[in-house]
């Protein structure tokens, strides 16, 4: 039998690996498109099958609210339901504990949603959360967590890595089938003790993988590299690492380097339903007049559909006219530009080049705020060797 994750080539702390579940073979470092609510806003399965994704992510706690855990069951579960053949992860409902804090209280034993739509009240509790997520059919499960934001002080950050380890082991008991797999939950801010406390406690639990949590949540940029490279020494190195909420191009060449396979985040779709488009230099704003009379593809010799068929031009004047083809047209290529680019990465690990890769890349991709993402940049570049020595 197939083992569910394997690892193939590493280069330094980077690696490519192969998940197999389900019959269906997920190679790794990978990107998960958000279909938070059973969709990825303005894509069809289709299309997302065209471009290459066989894994994407949706949320439990915006299925409990809309459309309902029952209804879904009703309907044969989440992928028959929005006609998807591939796999689906499912997050818990522990980050909307974060982004809907006024909404929200955390107690000892779950976390009590007030509904975003009608008000509501939804009590998420570890064993039901897993009971909803296999009711669904997950194929990765989360169990419940407790993030918070970043600036929380040390006693916070304990005591919600505690209760996160106590609701892993109430989620490890609650499952009736090893048909869909369990993914701890490291908490701990940017604490790296607190971290280290965490992924003692939850490696010792019989997870089939293991995520960081908690980055991501406004906290700089130094500041979440660290705590990815202390990932290495932490984390088993024969199952998968899952970086939370992690999307842009940049970061997560950077957090494959520091030995993350798995990846998820609505940035790629939502910039791009506002006009940003991910290319080989950097994010441009579609909307810019400069892009008005250019007849050329978002990107040269790029194939996805969107590149294909379509002029800048004509991108621009969508997103002018506020025509809805625009945002489907720009969600696909930054999506396929993300699936390329796991693909590249993947060639770089196996040839052992990876590095050099990095440097390249940050080199010369420009992002928004320019003049300190140079700046990390060039802390980047400068401290390959020192990085590299901690890994």
């Amino acid at each position: 039998m197939e083992p569910f994750f394997k690892i193939i080539n590493v280069d330094n702390a980077s690696r490519t690996g192969v998940i197999h579940l389900k019959g269906i073979n997920i190679n790794t470092p990978c990107f998960m498109p958000v279909a938070t609510q059973a969709s990825v806003k303005s894509l069809d399965s289709f299309e997302l099958k065209e471009i290459g994704y066989k894994l994407i992510l949706s949320n439990i706690y915006h299925m409990a609210v809309r459309p309902g855990i029952n209804y879904l069951h009703k309907f044969g579960g989440i992928h028959k339901f929005m006609n998807w053949d591939g796999l689906i992860l499912t997050d818990s409902g522990g980050f909307q504990g974060y982004s809907l804090a006024h909404r929200v209280k955390i107690r000892n034993d779950g976390i009590i949603f007030k509904s975003h739509l009608d008000g509501k009240e939804i009590y998420f509790k570890p064993k039901e959360v897993i009971e909803y997520q296999e009711n669904i059919g997950s194929n990765i499960m989360m169990p419940l967590d407790i993030c918070l934001p970043k600036g929380s002080n040390e006693n916070k950050l304990m005591e919600a890595l505690e209760t996160t380890y106590k609701w892993g082991k109430e989620s490890i008991s609650a499952r009736t089938s090893s048909s869909s797999k369990l993914f701890g939950i490291i908490q701990g801010g940017n604490n790296l003790q607190l971290r280290e406390i965490s992924a003692k406690k939850m490696t010792q639990l019989d997870f089939d993988g293991f995520a960081y949590g908690g980055l991501s949540v406004g906290e700089d940029k130094d500041l979440m590299i660290q705590t990815q490279i202390s990932a290495n020494r932490l984390l088993p190195e024969d199952k998968p690492r899952y970086l939370m909420g992690i999307g842009s191009p940049e970061d997560l060449v950077r957090s494959i380097y520091n030995g993350f396979d798995m990846f998820d985040c609505v940035l790629p779709t939502r910039i791009a339903r506002n006009g940003s488009l991910f290319t080989n230099n950097g994010r441009i704003n579609i909307f810019n007049s400069k892009y008005k009379n250019l007849d050329k593809p978002i990107v040269l010799n790029c194939e996805c559909y969107s590149c294909h068929n379509y002029s800048v031009a004509y991108i621009h004047h969508l997103f002018k006219a506020k025509e809805l083809l625009g945002y489907r047209i720009a969600s696909i290529h930054n999506l396929a530009f993300l699936y390329n680019l796991m693909n590249e990465i993947r060639q770089h690990i196996k040839n052992s080049d990876f590095s050099e890769f990095v440097n390249e890349f940050l080199s010369k991709y420009k992002v928004p705020n320019q003049k300190v993402q140079q700046e990390q940049k060039s802390k980047w570049i400068e401290s390959k060797g020192r990085i590299k020595n901690k890994i």
